[in-house]
């Protein structure tokens, strides 16, 4: 198309008019017409393009290229930026990349050297896989396992030479690599570790028998290693450390068999494996070592469960008033709570250990109990005095048992002797009512007493501030109705 400027239209207007005027024939003029349209659509074509030149320069015009030149400079400038950041992420991605490939070139490595039959190669590959365990994290015990460091480890733990120093170092490893994994605890146990630390037992090194302890702990952990630890033979071993029946067993081996025998006490079928043992009677006499009495009543509260639990720790000498001092502890609510749930469970289910409770004097310590312990513990006991409450009133029916059959079986009449009314009730029926009260009021007294001598005690008085006649006098003029039994 020619050039065209804006002042066509004008001129092409003026020869159109002087050609109309001076043309004389039909064709020449619309030849004329056709050119004219042909010149008239390129002119107007023209024209917009030079009028949208011209609007674009006005100030809008000026306004929209100073925003469009600073976008460009702004997306000059975040290419360069965005190129940094993914530049970073990448060093980091290949440094992390780099790292777990050097990882598990190492890992390969050590279990090429556990392969291997050098001694020294193999503790120096199990001392490793011990500090990679410990420190690593999850991520890299699992990764270990699927090399299949397991049994090779757990290979070491009974090699027929003398090579304590490797049986420590695999067993430590073996304890790192079951911390927070379940599936690497139940893979040790499935590959017979438990049979071959158990044959460590007779060792004359201390260090070598502490390491099987941490092993039973943190592998008891486990609900599936419960029955298999507990009929292996591991819960004798286990007492005998806790005894200390060797003189060797350190502070933290003890503590580590207290807490697996809990571990596996919580399994009901272990609960026979314990009571072979003289387990009972010793965390009952353990009991008062602050250290280690909340873990004992803990094994006490799954022993106490089942029937044969229950034999056991009822028959303990002063089983039942060792359990009624912990009640006491203001200082141990936790030891208050478990004491309280053993002596509720005993209290519910044997008759024999309910009448030992009365005996003891327990009903003054309950009903402080329910005064000054936990909510838990309140609940326990008040539980406990309605178990002795209801006892003691069949106590004193069962007393009138013979007479009161033939009392009821037989019409009430003015004509027998033997069975006077006054104002509708027998004379039998209120000596039988006044025996129950005579009971629980004798109950009541006894507990007030109790807990005068208590209160005594703890304010530092002298021992005859209150004569024994004043306190009878005291208690004796109160009623059952004086304390909620």
């Amino acid at each position: 198309m020619a050039k065209c400027h804006r002042n066509n239209v004008g001129s092409i207007a003026l020869d159109h008019r002087h050609a109309t005027k001076t043309s004389t024939s039909g064709g020449h003029f619309r030849l004329w017409n056709s050119t004219l349209r042909r010149i008239i659509f390129d002119a107007v074509s023209c024209g917009s393009t030079s009028r949208y030149k011209y609007d674009n320069d006005d100030d809008d015009g000026d306004i929209t290229s100073t925003a469009s030149t600073s976008r460009r400079e702004n997306h000059a400038e975040d290419p360069k930026t965005e190129k940094n950041v993914t530049n970073v992420a990448e060093n980091e991605t290949e440094a992390s990349r780099k790292k777990k490939e050097e990882e598990l070139r190492e890992m390969k490595e050590m279990v090429k050297e556990l392969e291997g039959e050098d001694l020294m190669k193999k503790r120096i590959a199990a001392k490793r896989v011990r500090k990679l365990a410990k420190e690593e994290g999850l991520e890299v015990r699992g990764t270990l396992a699927m090399l299949g460091v397991i049994p090779l480890l757990v290979g070491m733990v009974d090699h027929d030479e003398n090579s304590v120093k490797s049986q420590i170092e695999s067993l430590y490893a073996l304890l790192n690599l079951g911390i927070g994994n379940d599936a690497n605890k139940a893979a040790i146990v499935k590959v017979g570790a438990v049979h071959k630390m158990l044959k460590l037992i007779d060792s004359s090194d201390s260090s070598v028998c502490e390491a099987v302890v941490a092993n039973f702990l943190g592998l008891s952990a486990l609900d599936s290693n419960k029955p298999i630890i507990g009929s292996s033979g591991a819960i004798p071993f286990l007492v005998r450390i806790l005894r200390n029946l060797d003189n060797k067993s350190s502070s933290q081996a003890k503590q580590d068999a207290l807490r697996a025998l809990y571990n596996l006490s919580i399994t009901p079928t272990n609960i026979s494996f314990v009571l072979e043992t003289d387990l009972v009677s010793f965390l009952i006499n353990s009991i008062g070592d602050m250290e280690i009495s909340e873990r004992v009543l803990s094994i006490l509260s799954n022993l106490v469960s089942t029937p044969e639990g229950r034999k056991a720790i009822s028959t303990v000498r002063d089983a039942i008033p060792i359990l009624m001092d912990v009640l006491n502890w203001t200082d141990s609510p936790k030891c208050q709570e478990k004491a309280s749930y053993i002596l509720m469970i005993m209290a519910h289910k044997s008759c024999g250990d309910r009448h030992a409770m009365i005996e003891a004097g327990i009903a003054s310590t309950l009903l402080e109990l329910t005064l000054v312990g936990t909510p838990l513990a309140q609940k326990r006991a008040s539980r406990i005095l309605e178990c002795l409450r209801i006892d003691k009133g069949k106590q004193v029916s069962g007393s009138y048992g013979g007479n009161l059959g033939a009392t009821v079986s037989a019409p009430i009449c003015g004509s027998s002797s033997s069975f006077t009314k006054t104002e509708g009730r027998s004379v039998e029926d209120e000596d039988m009512m006044s025996e129950e009260k005579k009971a629980v009021k004798q109950l009541v007294q006894q507990s007030l007493q109790n807990n005068m001598r208590k209160i005594v005690k703890r304010a530092n008085l002298r021992q005859d501030f209150i004569p024994s006649e004043r306190l009878n006098s005291l208690t004796s003029s109160l009623t059952s109705k004086s304390l909620p039994l």
